[in-house]
């Protein structure tokens, strides 16, 4: 999945919602040690910038550079490029080592990955006990009745263009495959859903659909999913340019720790 994300990477950086303080209060009070904490495809930083109010150490990786160079700097904040050529070894290495992690977060971005593989590497560097992975994501938000049924007809229009992985983000993580004993967080095939409230432009709604991996996928293939008549569709339907309307995002966690 290298490359998804890194055209898009400053609208990403303006558009995405910011993750609630309180989730990460509820991490943090289920991990025994506040030391270390990985957030891995941490993108520019949204949920690093959270977590690390609550651990001495953040180590945040991705595979984009181009998503890195948009990151929220935190002096106890460490940035990582991952490429998908890094070794699991080194991977280890950098989150920390074996048995020394105390949160691991990925947010918005674990349905992307080579599961077997990075659950391979959590069960190695996650403190066992007393260490927790949680990983979470959204799909649609919703503005107004008139508003979302435009957003969902829009939406079933870029399936063609997503990567198969989507599946797990459009399933709510249902089918997500999560093999950690549960901590009161959800489980595997049972996420728990939590609302994201943002305040929201329409300048800032357009960036988060540029935001998305598959409007820059279909624009590559020379399809503009975004034409002009359908912008002002939604302007309209959104109650005009300068409309800053209170949104909300359905996102869904899973949150659990090694199995003994």
């Amino acid at each position: 999945m290298a490359g998804l994300f890194d055209k898009q990477a400053q609208f990403y950086s303006d558009a995405r919602p910011t993750y609630p303080g309180e989730w990460f209060s509820m991490l943090a009070q289920r991990t025994t040690h506040h030391s270390l904490a990985w957030d891995v495809g941490t993108g520019n930083g949204q949920a690093a910038i959270g977590v690390v109010e609550h651990y001495k150490k953040v180590i945040a990786t991705d595979i984009s550079q181009a998503q890195l160079n948009h990151a929220l700097q935190h002096p106890r904040i460490h940035y990582f490029h991952t490429p998908l050529s890094m070794s699991d070894e080194e991977l280890v290495t950098i989150a920390g080592g074996e048995n020394s992690v105390d949160l691991i977060t990925v947010a918005t971005a674990v349905h992307w990955f080579d599961l077997p593989r990075f659950y391979s590497i959590v069960n190695r560097v996650l403190r066992n006990p007393g260490g927790i992975i949680a990983v979470w994501g959204y799909t649609m938000m919703s503005v107004s009745p008139e508003f979302d049924p435009k957003m969902k007809s829009f939406l079933n229009s870029t399936l063609a263009y997503w990567h198969p992985n989507a599946k797990f983000l459009f399933d709510g993580y249902r089918t997500l495959p999560f093999p950690f004993e549960s901590v009161g967080l959800g489980s595997e095939g049972n996420p728990i859903p939590v609302d994201i409230q943002k305040e929201m432009s329409f300048e800032g709604f357009l960036a988060w659909l540029k935001s998305w991996s598959a409007i820059n996928t279909a624009k590559e293939k020379g399809m503009d999913l975004l034409p002009e008549k359908l912008v002002k569709e939604f302007e309209i339907a959104w109650g005009g340019p300068k409309l800053v309307r209170s949104v909300v995002y359905k996102a869904f966690v899973l949150a659990g720790k090694v199995k003994l």
